[in-house]
């Protein structure tokens, strides 16, 4: 128990010491890349919502506490990371983790049964994550809708008949590249070159010379991060053409990128800033007054969205992990649904959330707004 000991006066007797008990803080573990730009993005949003949080006054007084541990993004360091937080004493909940690779290779520790502990994560899109576990949770579409919405995008908006498309050799990568492909294709639409890269392949020339050679695609789907999306951008002006390029929530934060003009670049995504609605206007201002004037991400939203919907579960009394994780499941159906930032987080028997649905932002101006309909 911590404590906290004042000055106090005493009448007729002189000065002492009284020491009022503070409650113990609640504590939420939060995992992620947190060294890297999209982690810290997390970090932001999870800080913002528990300073507001606890400047009302918490859960019943008692304050929220992050526990905050990187995991570099990798399989390996998420096991870890994930055993430092499920023997946490006092932790309820886990916000993580940011990538599929680390979620799914964390879930069994959250999801043991020994004392098991509710994982939720912003953006771990993999379809495998559906059968991770009843601990484990998202708020965000899987893959299937990113790759089906992006094949419709480039197929009837952009009338885009051939793609090259370029995958992050990973399990996010590879689940966008297959969902994509089956889409556009029973679209009408033809891949012309499907092939994998990881972050040591010196170039990418090769893969996009010969796709041109292949008949020139009109589009370049990339299944990957921001910083495949930086090389593929890089090449493209090398060769002197800039097709369509487009690809998942993985390049978000592309259109901040000072190695290349990110400009007309399409992105798929649960949350733009430009959202309207009142719930996001007001947190858009919030985020931009804490951070120096900067916009938030999806990942930054999503996490915020997470430590309010686990603050209101706590509000409701669940402070023991196993009771969270039963009104987690709930909510959608014992439960309202809850109206967050990114829009309706209702959970299903997987702990997916079906309902939701991607936009398309486009960079504009170094912003990524939603694309014109």
């Amino acid at each position: 128990m911590e404590t906290r000991c004042r000055l106090a006066v005493v009448p007729l007797i002189g000065l002492g010491l009284a020491c009022a008990s503070e409650p113990e803080p609640i504590r939420i573990g939060l995992v992620g890349p947190l060294s890297e730009t999209r982690g810290e993005s997390m970090r932001l949003g999870a800080e913002l919502a528990v300073n507001e949080i606890n400047a009302r006054g918490g859960v019943g007084g008692r304050q929220l506490l992050l526990v905050a541990r990187d995991d570099s993004a990798t399989a390996e360091r998420a096991v870890r990371m994930a055993l430092e937080l499920a023997d946490t004493p006092g932790l309820v909940a886990v916000i993580g983790h940011l990538t599929s690779t680390a979620t799914l290779a964390a879930a069994p520790i959250y999801n043991r049964p020994r004392d098991p502990v509710v994982a939720i994560s912003p953006t771990s899109s993999s379809p495998a994550i559906t059968a991770a576990g009843p601990f484990t949770f998202r708020i965000c579409p899987d893959d299937g809708v990113h790759g089906a919405r992006l094949a419709v995008w480039a197929a009837e908006r952009m009338s885009a008949r051939t793609v090259a498309v370029l995958y992050q050799n990973d399990d996010y990568g590879r689940g966008v590249r297959r969902a994509f492909t089956q889409s556009f294709t029973a679209l009408g639409g033809t891949v012309i070159s499907d092939d994998p890269y990881v972050d040591e392949l010196r170039s990418l020339e090769p893969y996009l010379s010969r796709a041109d050679r292949r008949g020139r695609p009109d589009g370049i789907m990339v299944a990957g991060t921001r910083a495949g999306a930086e090389r593929v951008l890089l090449t493209l002006d090398s060769l002197g053409r800039r097709p369509l390029v487009f690809g998942g929530d993985g390049l978000a934060g592309l259109e901040t990128s000072t190695l290349v003009n990110p400009e007309g670049t399409y992105i798929s995504t649960a949350y733009l800033p430009d959202l309207a609605s009142e719930r996001n206007t007001a947190f858009v201002a919030s985020y931009r007054a804490a951070y120096q004037g900067r916009a938030p991400d999806h990942r930054a939203a999503g996490t915020f969205d997470i430590v309010s919907l686990l603050f209101r579960a706590l509000e409701a009394g669940n402070v023991d992990r196993q009771s969270l994780r039963d009104y987690l499941a709930g909510v959608g159906t014992v439960t309202p649904a809850f109206e967050g930032v990114t829009g309706v987080i209702a959970f299903d028997e997987h702990g997916d959330v079906p309902a939701k649905e991607v936009v398309v932002g486009v960079v504009s101006n170094r912003r990524l707004v939603t694309a014109a309909p």
